[in-house]
């Protein structure tokens, strides 16, 4: 029996949406569920799952952990640091 597919095979985030009275931190712990087993590049797999519920579902709290997540995924990080200098 498959639950899901292939961007969310055990359909974790699908389930999300289908719980009544979810809670955002519940959402969260599903997120990072989801995210630890993902095996494609996480910006592409969390707009995919936007694409998919965000539309029909504007205000579940799940929308807003994967907004949330696009937006650190895009955030620019630093590389380097003091260790990393030439000396």
């Amino acid at each position: 029996m498959r639950k899901g597919d292939a961007l969310d095979p055990r359909g974790l985030i699908l389930e999300s949406y289908r719980i009544e009275g979810i809670t955002e931190g519940e959402c969260r712990s599903i997120f990072l569920d989801w995210a630890l087993s993902f095996e494609g590049e996480m910006r592409s797999g969390i707009v995919a799952m936007l694409e998919r519920y965000g539309g029909t579902h504007p205000d579940h709290p799940m929308t807003k952990v994967l907004q949330e997540g696009l937006a650190k995924a895009e955030a620019p990080r630093r590389r380097g640091g003091w260790r990393s200098r030439d000396r």
